[in-house]
């Protein structure tokens, strides 16, 4: 059984129909690429699993149960963290304020969950009492997925956690996201960087115009002529 599956997914817009029966899934500690070109859907699946945007048709399942129509503060409690693209962080809040605020439904101890960010992005740790907003764009990054780790989450759903970083930086945070699903934390990942997350990850998704066209081990995705040429810039 998947930890997470989204099966035959139809949603949208206000009329507009995005995606059209779209069917992913991830297993256990696994990692899962999304890949496609720009609207294909990658973003909207992702809301959409994460109850930002509701399932005209089809169903999400997590750890065997229903959670279609879930909302997002449910979600969380479920044990599923989304990081968004964009607006992920509270800019006028320090590092730790932040991963405090990461921590809102715990009612326990998460020192250790803490200790382990810190631990997982060192760069954090001299800037814990700075601004976000004053930190660079791949510290950002950090703190966002930093905030989400601190509910101790079984997976998580990170949306173009690379977008407007420098390469270097872009691979860093790639790396990071690898050290992260070593843990055992599931991840499934919408990334720009198509070829780098697939080398990564254990399989992939290519969405185009909402539907699935592609899937497979990311080996035989980065082997295939055809997604090389169309996805992964040849």
């Amino acid at each position: 059984m998947p930890l997470l599956e989204a099966k035959d997914v139809v949603s949208g817009y206000g009329k507009v129909e995005i995606l059209h029966d779209v069917s992913v899934h991830v297993d256990e500690e696994e990692m899962v690429s999304i890949i496609g070109p720009n609207g294909s859907g990658k973003s909207t699946l992702m809301k959409t699993i994460f109850g930002l945007l509701n399932a005209w048709e089809g169903e999400v399942n997590f750890e065997g149960r229903d959670i279609t129509g879930f909302k997002p503060n449910e979600i969380v409690r479920e044990g599923l963290c989304y990081v968004p693209q964009e607006s992920n962080i509270f800019p006028t809040l320090t590092v730790e304020e932040n991963l405090d605020m990461g921590a809102f439904i715990r009612t326990d101890d998460y020192s250790e969950e803490l200790q382990n960010v810190y631990e997982l992005f060192p760069a954090l740790t001299k800037k814990k009492d700075q601004q976000v907003g004053n930190l660079s764009g791949g510290q950002q990054q950090m703190v966002a997925m930093g905030s989400a780790l601190m509910l101790n989450p079984s997976i998580l759903l990170l949306d173009e956690p690379t977008a407007g970083l420098a390469p270097n930086l872009a691979q860093m945070i790639l790396e990071r996201i690898k050290d992260i699903n070593d843990t055992g934390v599931a991840i499934l990942i919408v990334e720009q960087n198509a070829r780098e997350a697939l080398k990564l990850s254990n399989r992939g998704y290519v969405l185009a115009m909402g539907k699935n066209k592609f899937t497979g081990k990311s080996d035989d995705l980065l082997d295939n002529e055809e997604v090389g040429k169309l996805y992964l810039g040849g």
